[in-house]
């Protein structure tokens, strides 16, 4: 029987070299790794030293410019949050055949004509509240002189005229006043400056939105970008529906105070509607604003009316905030009611007014994300 090739092998014996002798094992020397001198070890972990305290001075660096920042910031996220919300309006007259450009235009005035509306029906009364003021400040002069009377029996007692001109015309009420007087020049400055900032940001982000999201899609991989393309969709239809059933509460509120109004008869039912329903697009404190400020024209007609009417507003309030506010946000944009309270708490508590308002499109936001990337893979795995 042949000898297997392993047979043969193992037959062999070690292998030979040339002449025939066996060839010895060679073997290989065992190199150890060189230990770095400790100069070079001081080296390396002064770079990593350097470099951790060069990141953290630039993240340090950033935050405090983010801070700065801050307001600016808020003012354009405000901007574009509108811009977004009025796109169903500005892609409805698209369709209608309105260019972009014309549609936008046509919104633009549509909301000026609103608030021109708005400016009409306060002035009136405005101006009366400043033409009676103005005629009740002499009569008040006289009565603080006449003893007999209950303003002059005020100042018999706590001398407040005396007092008046006494902090008048010392050298810290004057510069207290001026002050105050610059303070609201200020005030008064940056606010039409935002309101500019808003109005330019706003305009522009709605006639070129098509072109920000061809842009902001184009980061995305092409292999998702389609699926991204889908959510952001849907993310901006539910802004707008949010922005509908906001509009639809308001309108709701601003109704019933014309009628609360109308029925008890506080004077200009119609403005202090428009007010309250303008006001009461701002969550959290805006339809708290509009209460104080129809309870106290209420004052003009009788401290009970006023007393009524603030009652009336406090019920009305809670009624909208937890039964009206989020049944409504749950048909428009299907979001849970106790998702829609805490939401606007939390958002208010972040960034005020801008944070209520913005709160629940990015709870909305939120939840489709979970329910279309997250949720699947984690019942899947």
């Amino acid at each position: 029987m042949s000898d297997t090739p392993v047979d043969a092998v193992l037959d062999a014996g070690p292998p030979r070299g040339a002449a025939g002798q066996p060839e010895t094992e060679r073997v290989l020397p065992v190199r150890t790794p060189k230990r770095l001198p400790a100069r070079s070890e001081a080296r390396a972990w002064f770079g990593v030293g350097f470099g951790a305290a060069l990141g953290a001075t630039l993240a340090w660096l950033l935050v405090q410019m983010v801070l700065r920042l801050g307001e600016l910031l808020t003012l354009l996220l405000l901007a574009a949050f509108i811009a977004v919300s009025l796109e169903p309006v500005v892609a409805w007259l698209g369709r209608r055949g309105l260019r972009r450009g014309w549609a936008v235009l046509s919104v633009t005035a549509g909301l000026a004509g609103v608030l021109a509306g708005f400016v009409a029906l306060v002035i009136p009364p405005v101006s009366a509240a400043a033409a009676s003021l103005t005629g009740a400040v002499p009569r008040w002069r006289r009565q603080l002189r006449d003893h007999h009377s209950v303003l002059g029996r005020l100042e018999d007692r706590y001398h407040v005229i005396e007092r008046v001109q006494d902090q008048l015309g010392s050298r810290g009420g004057a510069s207290e006043v001026a002050g105050g007087v610059l303070g609201a020049g200020r005030l008064v400055v940056s606010a039409l400056t935002s309101l500019v900032i808003v109005v330019t940001v706003t305009l522009y982000v709605m006639v070129a939105l098509p072109a920000i999201k061809r842009f902001c899609y184009r980061f995305v991989p092409g292999t998702r970008r389609a699926r991204a393309e889908a959510l952001s969709e849907e993310i901006l239809s539910r802004v707008g529906r949010f922005m509908l059933g906001n509009t639809l509460t308001s309108a709701v509120a601003g109704l019933a105070t014309f009628a609360w109004c109308s029925a008890t008869g506080v004077p200009y039912p119609a403005a202090l509607g428009f007010l309250v329903a303008l006001l009461d697009m701002v969550p959290v404190i805006g339809s708290t604003v509009g209460g104080v400020v129809v309870s106290l024209v209420a004052l003009s007609v009788s401290l009970p009316v006023a007393v009524a009417t603030a009652g009336f507003s406090t019920a009305f309030r809670l009624a909208e905030d937890y039964l009206i506010m989020p049944r409504a946000m749950r048909f428009a944009v299907d979001v849970h009611p106790v998702v829609t309270v805490v939401a606007v708490l939390v958002g208010g508590s972040l960034l005020g007014i801008v944070g209520g308002l913005v709160a629940i499109p990015v709870a909305v936001a939120v939840g489709i994300v979970l329910d279309e990337c997250v949720f699947p893979r984690t019942d899947a795995s």
